[in-house]
C-alpha cells in the first residue's frame, strides 16, 4: 500500500516529537541519569518499528537528506518532511519545559496533577500506536520483534517520565497503584482518563495513518 505524504508527514511528526522529548527529558533536564541514552535508544527504535512502513522513520532532516540523494525519497517529500520533523523537535522540547517546569505557567496550570495527566497521555498514545503498528498491522504481520518493540515503550516511558507520572500506562497497573497506596483513589483519574484518551487518539492516528 503506497501511503499519502500527509500520512507519511504524520509519522515523521509523532516519531520526531517523542525522540526530542526523550531526550530534552532524560538527558538535557536528568531525569533518567546515567540510564538517559538508554530511554533515547528505545524511543528511536520503537518509533522506527512503528513508523518505517509508513514514512521510512528518518526522524531526523539529515538522514531525510541523505536519503534524497541517495534516490530513495522523492524531491516533493524533501522540505515538507524536514518541516515536519523540526516542527515536532521544537513541540517536543516546548512540552518538556512545560512538564519540569510548570512555575513558568499560570498558577491554574502551575500543578503536579497536570504533569501527570500529561505524561500519561503521551506515553500511553506511544504504547497503543507501537502496539498497533507493529502487532496488528498486515504489513508488518509474523515479525519477531513486537514484544521487544512493546516492552521498550514502556522502558522509555518509565525512564522519562517515571518521576511525574509513576510511568502508568495502563488501567490495570494504576489500579495496583491505588491498592499498594501509591496512587490515591482521589486523583487516579489522572491516570485512568489520559490513559484511555491516549490510547483513542492512537487509534484515530492509526487508522488515518494506515
Amino acid at each position: 500500500m503506497a501511503h499519502t505524504l500527509q500520512q507519511k508527514l504524520v509519522t515523521e511528526f509523532i516519531g520526531t516529537f517523542f525522540l526530542s522529548l526523550t531526550i530534552c527529558t532524560a538527558a538535557v533536564y536528568g531525569s533518567a541519569g546515567e540510564y538517559a541514552p538508554f530511554g533515547i535508544a528505545s524511543t528511536l527504535m520503537v518509533m522506527i518499528y512503528a513508523g518505517g512502513n509508513i514514512s521510512g522513520a528518518h526522524y531526523n532532516p539529515a538522514v531525510t537528506v541523505s536519503i534524497y540523494l541517495r534516490g530513495a525519497c522523492l524531491k516533493d517529500e524533501v522540505l515538507p518532511y524536514i518541516v515536519s520533523q523540526v516542527t515536532a523537535a521544537i513541540s517536543g522540547a516546548l512540552l518538556v519545559e512545560y512538564l519540569l517546569f510548570p512555575e513558568g505557567l499560570s498558577p491554574q496550570m502551575a500543578n503536579l496533577g497536570t504533569d501527570a495527566v500529561v505524561a500519561e497521555l503521551l506515553f500511553t498514545f506511544a504504547l497503543v500506536y507501537v502496539i498497533l503498528n507493529v502487532a496488528t498491522t498486515e504489513s508488518t504481520s509474523g515479525n519477531g520483534y513486537y514484544g521487544a518493540a512493546i516492552a521498550l515503550v514502556v522502558f522509555a516511558g518509565a525512564i522519562t517520565v517515571g518521576s511525574i507520572s509513576l510511568a502508568s500506562f495502563n488501567p490495570a497497573v494504576t489500579s495496583a497503584l491505588i491498592i499498594s497506596g501509591k496512587i490515591s483513589i482521589a486523583d487516579s483519574w489522572m491516570h485512568f482518563i489520559p490513559q484511555f484518551v491516549g490510547a483513542i487518539l492512537a487509534t484515530c492516528v492509526y487508522k488515518y495513518t494506515q
